[in-house]
């Protein structure tokens, strides 16, 4: 079957792993926001988490992203007791894990606690942690900005990671090959 996706002219994958299209992703992200509106419509009182991984090129999940991302779902889940967990969903798609956690906590304190996690566990680079919430029915989101910290840095070379996606600073070649050898290296 010919994939007709603009990875597959722009690299040879370091990530093994079954290949997506743009379309596919276009289709997967629509598909989220509908969940994440479902699922805040159902617990209108409540944040959700929406997490996702970071992973450049036509490969998005294999068993080694699984289960960093598992890891980092672990984590998290253990700085919530059970009674603020209003729902939780998760996918796995071949566009990769999707984790949704709804909670009973205020927005800025959860966006708080899952930078706290982005910076400090060993996968955290890799993670798309995104706090959502309803407001006049229409879904918004917590940024960094807001709560005064910095944006986050590009894994390979630490400047501000949009800046370098912009640029293309990084061939998706050397972002894999980066993303790789932090899944080779023991814990």
């Amino acid at each position: 079957m010919v994939q007709l996706s603009m990875w597959s002219k722009m690299s040879k994958t370091h990530l093994t792993g079954e290949t997506i299209t743009l379309i596919e992703m276009l289709n997967v992200r629509e598909k989220r926001a509908n969940i994440q509106q479902e699922l805040l419509q159902k617990h209108p009182n409540c944040v959700l988490l929406s997490a996702t991984m970071n992973i450049p090129g036509p490969v998005k999940t294999n068993e080694q992203l699984r289960q960093a991302f598992l890891t980092v779902m672990k984590e998290i889940n253990s700085l919530f007791p059970p009674e603020k967990i209003a729902a939780l969903k998760h996918r796995e798609l071949k566009t990769g894990s999707e984790y949704y956690l709804v909670l009973n906590e205020t927005a800025k304190e959860l966006k708080r606690k899952l930078i706290k996690v982005e910076e400090t566990h060993r996968y955290g680079r890799l993670m798309d942690l995104d706090v959502v919430y309803l407001k006049e029915q229409a879904l918004c989101s917590v940024s960094r900005s807001e709560l005064n910290y910095k944006p986050r840095t590009c894994f390979i070379c630490e400047e501000e990671a949009k800046i370098c996606g912009r640029q293309r600073r990084h061939s998706v070649e050397e972002m894999q090959e980066t993303i790789s050898q932090l899944l080779r290296k023991e814990g």
